[in-house]
């Protein structure tokens, strides 16, 4: 299996995350790459390779012009202030209020976020474009040949909507490799979210749409981020009525009755009968993350790793969560390795 990787993600590394009404080191941070290589390089799996430069055709597909024009742009409108911290929002356009994109910064910020504990720091945008274009060159090893691939992201990208960012993601990596693959020649895409958070930008980006299937298994909206997107009756409108699947599950949920959910899912794949399945590879439903409320073994993402093999079709993996910094690594790759030996 080849990985897609890039050092340019260390150029996003916010100097806190407001969690718990304490500012924090970030959960998501650079040291999360750094242990799923380490565990990449510890089972020999190191057919690494550097990403194209990004195809920002595609990217825009995906995601709003202005919304684009803002993330490439948010840091220096934010040091021309003289501000000295990271980039956050203060200020929301909550209920009855207009929607409308401000000219001050402080205002484009709140307009375009959707969690204010995601920073915007010098590199955000670098790294963001770095983590989109692993997903893109991973994407195209799929499309010509390669039974599957790993595109190692970060920042992550499944909570970030058509004009929003926020959940540590700004560009969806998930939504522009699927994207890739129809401009490529695939007729149906599916995408399947098995990170502990329910993919909130993956479901906005492709609700309308029949030629994209989302699925996803998280924690019940009620108690768990995103809170606000991931119920069952979430199913899809117009074109893309009956495409997008929901799978919420509740606190304390352990494999048995997530595995069950995943059956389900994947039967549902199966059926709908896609030429790729891009894989949003969380694996913060791990029984220790610090931020998540599931109870999967390591040795749980062996096993789901083997049951996406058994669909039987080119798979790409991107990485999106995980925050047991010291298991993060061994999970995913045992996701990986699951799917390999299957």
């Amino acid at each position: 299996m080849k990985t897609v990787l890039s050092e340019d993600h260390r150029q996003h590394f916010p100097k806190g995350e407001l969690y718990g009404g304490e500012l924090v080191l970030p959960f998501e941070r650079p040291e999360r790459w750094d242990f799923i290589v380490d565990q990449l390089k510890a089972i020999e799996m190191t057919d690494f390779i550097a990403p194209d430069p990004l195809q920002m055709e595609t990217v825009q597909k995906i995601h709003d012009a202005a919304f684009l024009r803002f993330l490439a742009t948010a840091w220096d409108q934010w040091a021309e202030e003289n501000y000295k911290g990271d980039a956050l929002p203060t200020v929301i356009p909550a209920r009855r209020m207009q929607q409308k994109e401000p000219d001050h910064i402080d205002g484009k910020l709140g307009y375009f976020c959707m969690a204010i504990e995601t920073a915007i720091t010098s590199g955000t945008w670098t790294a963001a474009c770095a983590s989109a274009a692993i997903a893109q060159t991973a994407q195209s090893l799929v499309s010509a040949g390669e039974r599957t691939a790993f595109a190692l992201c970060r920042p992550p990208g499944h909570h970030a909507a058509r004009d929003l960012y926020g959940g540590y993601c700004f560009l969806n990596n998930a939504a522009i490799a699927a994207q890739g693959f129809l401009d490529t020649g695939a007729d149906r895409v599916a995408v399947l979210d098995v990170d502990f958070h329910h993919g909130n930008g993956t479901q906005d980006i492709f609700y309308d749409r029949s030629d994209v299937m989302f699925a996803s298994l998280h924690g019940e909206p009620e108690h768990a981020f995103p809170h606000f997107l991931g119920y069952s009756d979430e199913t899809g409108k117009a074109d893309g009525e009956g495409y997008n699947i929901n799978y919420p599950m509740p606190p304390g949920t352990d494999y048995p009755v997530w595995s069950s959910a995943l059956e389900e899912a994947c039967a549902r794949i199966d059926g709908y009968g896609p030429d790729a399945i891009v894989v949003s590879l969380g694996v913060d439903t791990f029984k220790n993350d610090p931020i998540s409320f599931f109870k999967l073994e390591s040795d749980d993402f062996t096993a789901y790793g083997a049951r996406i093999a058994k669909l039987n079709r080119p798979t790409l993996f991107v990485m999106e969560g995980g925050y047991s910094i010291n298991e993060v690594g061994i999970n995913t790759v045992n996701v990986l390795e699951g799917f390999l030996n299957t």
